[in-house]
């Protein structure tokens, strides 16, 4: 009765758009009905062939090509109907506007919209549906990137998440809270979920001395490198799984959009992406809500902005990222994973990347990243309905990876930046390198171009073409500073000899900042730069906006300075004020662990963190941040079926949480590989 009362109202909407818009004429109201179902057939029968010819055009052009095919669509079915010769700019008119009508209707009737989605993927499953019927129950892992366990308790209270909240109140679910590693983002973060390993990944961004290179966890061949490093074969999603969206693949046997394996085509399916694309509607759908995450982003910024709230620039393209993160990514993820359920995938892992995004542009409780949230739990939904139609009973775990706290960037702050502070401290005329930094946004779409490009298809001849210019060593590269960055790669690995590096590089990875001396072989211990730059560790340490420095010592070890005091972390000793008293219990831990990395930078320095305010000092243009210590950026969380044990201790780190994710699915009877086993188990 929904989709019927539906078509009522688009055949509504198309006969009232007949007497406002010029060249379109539709006599009445039962003629517009018979447009409505020749559109459905139309949509039905001829576009899923287009899509099979046209796929890597249709990505290419972010669905522009289904906002084509439906405004021809449109024009056909009107000649059809009553030969009324449409203008083809009155039909592309009426397009836009039934799609619109549509998005809002069938949001208020609660229509299930991916209806025509799943009937797609049931007919290019059926033996593998066959094949996992079975009464053990799979789980799809939905990891809400960068959200904390308190930001989302309070989204509960205020209503922002019905379905978690819903989930709760009736007993199928229960909250856990973790702890995240230092550095609390998604490289580290997810190596330890997915892979069981976080090892030497010290940073979103770090410096290799030996190899004179920086790692990027936003990198294609980066990514790549970090999974070969800590993969074992027996990862989160060895056995059977699925991988969506994510920086690593979990040793996952197939994935979309995972970046380290975009180049594997063994593993990497472009052809996931075609049930997605197969719907003209759904896709000119995605195009209308982008246009309205795009203007919601310049009235949220513009309302910042005239209220003096504090802020950070958010214009030129960025609008066209965040739709692209908040949106697009959104409902591809949400597409491959309706399909893993339909098929009777056992475990399946997603990261939905678009409230991280919004949170570090406008703050962790900004309107405008709940409202992400609010969206974010209408997936949970549509996956929930369609577990219905699945070979199997699945588990919904939600989950983040690490969380954001909320502060003003160091750059406002103190009117300079990291890098112009430690520029200023160093003795003499030191060559200080700050290389750019690709946003990790940027590097998962181009990851996403970069996998459809190696198709060997004729499609992906066709996108590997379009996106030549893009190309570079790192797969297609897209955003602000990308040439920048892409030059001073180059540079790097042509480096010969430690001469022809710079002196100083400094990182920044949220509020936690990175200082390497590249000429000098090995860490650099403190007595070392008080020798080479006096003054500039004790400078580092005293700056208000700094919390704490921590550097090796030849004679204490490591030890963590401040303004007023130090710790000593081989025997938990301070002298004066402990500069860690307010970065939580398992701060001194978490440095110890960091100082153990083979790739520890010479300093590791986090911004400062105001207890009263709860806010830290991020080193990047951020209003929510992570990636150091402090505030609600080391709590993560997991909603997890209260089926499920309990655990047994807390969970401190995310190759802990990986073992007790394992434990779990064992316990529902789902097979997980061993420490030693192959991929193939």
């Amino acid at each position: 009765m929904r989709v019927i009362a539906l078509g009522l109202i688009q055949a509504l909407t198309l006969w009232g758009a007949a007497a406002i818009i010029p060249g379109i004429d539709v006599p009445s109201f039962a003629a517009a009905l018979v447009v409505v179902i020749v559109l459905a057939v139309f949509g039905s029968l001829i576009w899923p062939l287009i899509t099979r010819l046209l796929l890597p055009l249709t990505v290419l052009t972010f669905g522009l090509l289904a906002l084509v095919a439906t405004t021809a669509m449109v024009w056909i079915s009107l000649n059809v109907v009553d030969h009324s010769q449409p203008t083809v700019m009155g039909s592309f008119f009426v397009a836009v506007l039934m799609t619109v009508v549509s998005t809002i209707a069938g949001t208020l009737l609660d229509v299930d919209g991916d209806a025509y989605h799943l009937s797609v993927v049931r007919r290019r499953m059926r033996k593998s549906r066959r094949s996992n019927e079975t009464d053990v129950p799979g789980v799809i892992f939905f990891e809400i990137d960068g959200l904390g366990e308190q930001v989302l308790r309070d989204a509960i209270e205020a209503d922002y998440v019905p379905t978690i909240a819903r989930w709760i109140a009736d007993g199928s679910h229960r909250l856990v809270g973790w702890e995240c590693d230092l550095s609390s983002q998604t490289g580290a973060s997810q190596a330890g979920l997915l892979l069981g390993s976080n090892e030497d990944m010290p940073a979103f961004r770090w410096y290799e001395k030996e190899r004179g290179v920086v790692m990027v966890s936003s990198s294609v061949s980066d990514t790549a490198e970090m999974e070969r490093r800590r993969s074992t074969g027996s990862g989160l999603l060895a056995v059977d799984g699925t991988s969506r969206g994510n920086l690593l693949s979990g040793d996952a046997p197939r994935a979309s959009a995972t970046l380290s394996v975009v180049r594997d085509k063994d593993r990497s399916h472009s052809s996931e992406f075609f049930a997605f694309f197969s719907d003209p509607s759904g896709m000119t759908r995605t195009l209308v809500l982008s246009a309205h995450d795009i203007i919601l982003e310049k009235f949220a910024y513009w309302s910042q902005m005239r209220s003096g709230a504090e802020h950070v620039h958010r214009g030129g393209v960025y609008p066209l990222l965040r739709a692209a993160m908040t949106v697009v990514m959104r409902e591809l993820n949400t597409a491959t994973l309706l399909a893993d359920i339909v098929e009777g995938v056992p475990v399946s892992y997603s990261t939905y990347v678009g409230y991280d995004e919004v949170a570090h542009h406008s703050g962790i409780r900004a309107p405008d990243a709940l409202a992400v949230l609010r969206r974010l739990d209408r997936q949970l939904l549509r996956l929930e309905r369609a577990t219905a139609q699945a070979p199997r009973p699945y588990h919904i775990v939600v989950l983040s990876d690490h969380g954001q706290t909320q502060g003003r960037p160091f750059r406002q702050r103190c009117g300079q930046t990291l890098e112009e502070v430690i520029e200023n401290a160093c003795s003499g005329d030191q060559a200080v390198s700050a290389p750019p930094a690709v946003a990790e946004s940027w590097g998962e779409v181009g990851g996403w171009l970069t996998e459809l490009s190696t198709d060997d298809s004729a499609g992906g001849r066709m996108m590997a073409l379009a996106t030549r210019r893009l190309v570079s060593d790192d797969g297609v590269v897209l955003g602000p500073g990308r040439e920048a960055h892409e030059q001073h790669r180059a540079v790097s690995d042509s480096d010969s000899e430690a001469k022809e590096r710079p002196e100083v590089i400094v990182l920044a990875s949220g509020c936690l900042g990175l200082v390497s001396f590249p000429r000098i072989a090995g860490r650099m211990t403190l007595e070392q730069i008080e020798l080479e730059h006096p003054g500039l560790v004790a400078a580092l340490a005293a700056h208000p906006q700094i919390g704490w420095v921590m550097v090796r010592s030849e004679h204490e070890g490591a030890v963590v300075l401040g303004a007023s005091g130090s710790y000593r972390l081989r025997d938990d000793s301070v002298t004066g004020t402990d500069p860690i008293a307010d970065y939580g219990v398992n701060a001194a831990s978490h440095l110890r662990r960091h100082d153990g990395f083979s790739q520890c930078p010479d300093l590791l320095i986090g911004g400062a963190y105001l207890p009263q305010e709860d806010e830290i000092v991020p080193f990047e243009e951020f209003m929510g941040s992570h990636g150091g210590l402090g505030g609600a950026q080391m709590h993560p969380f997991a909603l997890v079926p209260t089926s499920w044990s309990e655990t047994d201790a807390p969970i401190v780190g995310a190759a802990t949480m990986h073992h007790e994710l394992k434990r779990w699915m064992v316990e529902s009877g789902l097979s997980v590989a061993g420490p030693q086993q192959s991929q193939s188990a």
